[in-house]
């Protein structure tokens, strides 16, 4: 997978991040800030309910979008959908790779990309992955700081190569399945 031609990602410090083209790494804190303050905006135009859709399984991006959460909910009338994909009830839903920890870059994400944006996976790259069982998410709760230490030296868990856009359109459906139940959640509060 790789980023469209000429668009900027931002990821979050995180402990395996290093400076690479096309990317804008920001400290968690300032990740954090820039979600409170979407949501200070938001809430000036009288948004009910700010919805944070998240795939970025980072410990330091999730402790950035839980503190802001935390401050949101803190405020009178804060409210906010964060249905964290690594935490009970939503976790249990996805897929078994997901449920693993080897799903960076696997089998998982690669057939949401499949679905979403399919000229942006080099199939012939692809095709040729092996499976790579390891747990990207066992590794970073070891202390493990790198993809290489943690098994994965191309930088992918799981198997890229069985992605289908067929299960990554089920996957997509999911997900916005559950960034609803949580808006609903939350609007009933």
């Amino acid at each position: 997978m790789r980023a469209p031609s000429g668009w900027p990602r931002a990821d979050t410090t995180c402990w395996c991040c290093r400076p690479s083209p096309g990317t804008l790494t920001l400290a968690p804190d300032t990740v954090a800030e820039l979600i409170v303050g979407i949501a200070d905006a938001l809430a000036r135009h009288e948004l009910r309910v700010l919805a944070i859709a998240n795939a970025h399984l980072d410990p330091a991006h999730l402790g950035a979008v839980h503190r802001a959460v935390e401050r949101i909910r803190g405020r009178q009338d804060g409210r906010v959908a964060f249905p964290d994909l690594t935490r009970k009830p939503w976790a249990s839903r996805l897929t078994a790779e997901f449920k693993s920890g080897a799903c960076h870059a696997g089998q998982f994400e690669t057939s949401v990309v499949l679905e979403a944006r399919p000229q942006e996976v080099r199939e012939e790259i692809r095709r040729r992955l092996t499976p790579n069982p390891r747990s990207l998410s066992t590794a970073i709760a070891a202390g493990v700081t790198t993809f290489e230490d943690a098994g994965g030296p191309q930088g992918y868990f799981g198997a890229p190569a069985d992605a289908t856009a067929g299960e990554g359109r089920e996957t997509i459906t999911l997900l916005g399945a559950i960034l609803a139940e949580a808006v609903l959640a939350e609007l009933a509060r």
